[in-house]
Protein backbone atom coordinates (compact mmCIF):
# COMPACT_ATOMS: atom_id res chain seq x y z
CA UNK A 1 0.00 0.00 0.00
CA UNK A 2 2.43 2.28 0.89
CA UNK A 3 3.92 1.70 -3.11
CA UNK A 4 0.81 3.09 -4.07
CA UNK A 5 1.14 5.93 -1.96
CA UNK A 6 4.68 7.11 -2.89
CA UNK A 7 3.84 6.62 -6.74
CA UNK A 8 0.71 8.78 -6.20
CA UNK A 9 3.07 11.61 -4.54
CA UNK A 10 5.55 11.16 -7.31
CA UNK A 11 2.87 11.73 -9.94
CA UNK A 12 2.05 14.69 -7.92
CA UNK A 13 5.18 16.05 -7.39
CA UNK A 14 5.73 15.83 -10.91
CA UNK A 15 2.69 17.45 -12.37
CA UNK A 16 3.13 20.40 -10.21
CA UNK A 17 6.58 20.72 -11.66
CA UNK A 18 5.34 21.04 -15.07
CA UNK A 19 2.82 23.44 -13.99
CA UNK A 20 5.78 25.69 -12.16
CA UNK A 21 7.85 24.99 -15.44
CA UNK A 22 5.25 27.15 -17.05
CA UNK A 23 4.93 30.07 -15.13
CA UNK A 24 1.78 28.64 -13.31
CA UNK A 25 0.41 27.58 -10.18
CA UNK A 26 -2.21 24.94 -8.61
CA UNK A 27 -4.69 25.78 -6.63
CA UNK A 28 -7.45 23.64 -4.68
CA UNK A 29 -10.89 25.68 -4.30
CA UNK A 30 -14.04 23.67 -2.90
CA UNK A 31 -17.33 24.66 -5.01
CA UNK A 32 -20.87 23.77 -4.85
CA UNK A 33 -21.78 20.78 -7.24
CA UNK A 34 -24.01 23.84 -9.18
CA UNK A 35 -20.73 26.29 -9.87
CA UNK A 36 -18.64 23.08 -10.90
CA UNK A 37 -21.41 22.41 -13.41
CA UNK A 38 -21.66 25.88 -15.08
CA UNK A 39 -17.60 25.79 -15.47
CA UNK A 40 -18.11 22.63 -17.48
CA UNK A 41 -20.89 23.86 -19.33
CA UNK A 42 -18.92 27.02 -19.91
CA UNK A 43 -15.65 24.79 -20.67
CA UNK A 44 -17.92 22.81 -23.57
CA UNK A 45 -19.38 25.67 -24.59
CA UNK A 46 -16.24 27.98 -25.37
CA UNK A 47 -14.17 24.73 -26.70
CA UNK A 48 -11.74 25.28 -24.06
CA UNK A 49 -9.82 22.32 -22.55
CA UNK A 50 -9.97 22.35 -18.82
CA UNK A 51 -11.86 24.68 -15.99
CA UNK A 52 -8.78 26.77 -15.33
CA UNK A 53 -9.17 28.25 -18.73
CA UNK A 54 -12.69 28.99 -17.38
CA UNK A 55 -11.62 30.99 -14.36
CA UNK A 56 -8.69 32.57 -16.24
CA UNK A 57 -11.46 34.14 -18.86
CA UNK A 58 -13.76 35.05 -16.35
CA UNK A 59 -11.53 36.52 -14.06
CA UNK A 60 -9.81 38.71 -17.06
CA UNK A 61 -13.39 39.75 -18.18
CA UNK A 62 -13.86 40.98 -14.05
CA UNK A 63 -10.85 42.73 -14.04
CA UNK A 64 -11.62 44.21 -17.73
CA UNK A 65 -15.04 45.13 -16.06
CA UNK A 66 -13.84 46.57 -12.97
CA UNK A 67 -10.70 48.50 -14.17
CA UNK A 68 -13.60 50.64 -16.65
CA UNK A 69 -15.22 51.87 -13.31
Amino acid sequence: MDTIDTAVTDKDRAYRRRIAANGGHQLVVALPREMVALLDELKERRGLRNRSQVLEQLIEQGRGAAQQN
